[in-house]
């Protein structure tokens, strides 16, 4: 008898500790441009946010086995869906993360609720994905066009910059871009008194700044972004742009782009980011152990979006010990965000990751205490005013609740 309870307890702990070993396996796909216009956005910076987030939420300690991979799209729908169709297909991707390029995301976006897996999006701007074109799939982690354009475009129409002119890129991003701040500058009291497109990755911007000269509005919004963004400003600057009254709004503006930059270049220009290195003691500690990994750059808000909505994720799949399309993304609704990078916010019924932005004024050189020291704070806004109110985006999942 005594040696029966001793094989049956035996037994029993051997079953429990199966248990307690079992694991959840997921594979997340950091997809993004590698080599590109916005590879120092992302690129391979966002694949060393994911693997941080893994290691720092201790993944395998709480029985879930954590696999990354990455794939570059190159700014190109096509590529970006059909590299998704592969992953969910064939590789058992189960989370696609960061997706620059809105066009991208908005494909991707298809992809990802056809196979009823999770795209979680850092780098991609429109809003038109908690809009739209949200989806029951659908994560926007970092920003959106709408709260760039209410950020940036509210205050400097608020400034006494109320006639503007818009550089637009010419895709899905910039079209959403000049339309959200064409709103916020409308309803601040400002006039639009025109606007022209540029292809992606143009080299050349001099027509293009000539025409916002001649418009003379006293704003020339930058509605694109990355390696655009940059040159605009470089080729402003010799056109004696800013010396002659006109002021520059980066719409869509990282610290990546400044550091390229210079603040010679850049200084007094007005931008609106969701995460900046230097916010305070949780933000620094994270990006001094992302720069000790990554040629000791600080990281940009989309990598750090990465990092954070990582972490989001694997508290979801641990709290359910189940990686369950459906369940994880109730869970992540359910559960307030709480991060060390983005702060305090909800993750809304329409995917909208909510968190505070904040209003940022490039220094000047004479400012700027050491390489990154980049920013000033003008403003922050709170996280129930940063973004889009919830019954205003069209969202189909929102108006059938």
């Amino acid at each position: 008898m005594i040696a029966r309870k001793l094989l049956l307890a035996a037994s029993l702990s051997t079953v429990l500790a199966g248990a307690a070993q079992a694991q959840v396996s997921v594979k997340l796909g950091v997809l993004n441009d590698m080599s590109g216009l916005y590879a120092d956005i992302s690129g391979p910076g966002s694949v060393v946010a994911a693997k941080m987030a893994v290691e720092d939420f201790k993944a395998a300690d709480k029985g879930i086995k954590a696999e990354i991979v990455s794939a570059d799209h190159q700014n190109k729908p096509d590529n970006g869906s059909s590299i998704a169709r592969k992953w969910y297909d064939q590789e058992g991707v189960d989370l696609i993360l960061d997706v620059p390029t809105s066009s991208v995301s908005l494909a991707v976006a298809e992809v990802t609720r056809e196979k009823n897996k999770v795209l979680m999006v850092s780098a991609g701007g429109t809003s038109d994905l908690t809009g739209s074109k949200c989806t029951p799939n659908n994560v926007h982690w970092t920003f959106d066009t709408w709260a760039l354009a209410n950020g940036t475009g509210s205050a400097m129409t608020k400034r006494g910059g109320d006639t503007w002119f818009f550089l637009t890129a010419d895709y899905a991003f910039g079209a959403a871009l000049e339309r959200d701040t064409t709103e916020a500058v409308q309803k601040a009291g400002g006039k639009v008194l025109g606007s022209v497109k540029h292809p992606l990755s143009a080299s050349d911007f001099s027509s293009f700044l000539l025409q916002a000269q001649g418009s003379k509005a006293k704003v020339i919004a930058l509605a694109n972004a990355g390696g655009d963004t940059t040159n605009a400003i470089k080729q402003a600057s010799e056109f004696g742009i800013t010396q002659g009254g006109q002021a520059l709004a980066g719409l869509l503006v990282f610290s990546s782009d400044i550091k390229a930059l210079g603040l010679k270049a850049a200084q007094g220009l007005v931008l609106t980011e969701g995460f900046y290195w230097d916010l305070n003691d949780q933000t620094r500690a994270f990006s001094k152990r992302f720069a000790a990994q990554f040629g000791g750059r600080m990281p940009t808000s989309s990598q750090a979006g990465v990092y954070s909505s990582v972490l989001h994720y694997l508290k979801a799949v641990d709290a359910l010990k189940s990686k369950d399309t459906e369940k994880v993304m109730a869970k992540m609704k359910e559960m307030p965000i709480d991060d060390p990078l983005f702060g305090k916010g909800v993750l809304r019924a329409d995917g909208r990751a909510t968190h505070p932005m904040y209003l940022f004024e490039v220094k000047k050189p004479a400012e700027s205490t050491g390489e990154w020291d980049l920013y000033k704070t003008l403003a922050t806004i709170p996280a129930e005013e940063a973004f889009r109110p919830l019954n205003e985006g069209g969202c189909p999942l929102v108006s059938k609740s």
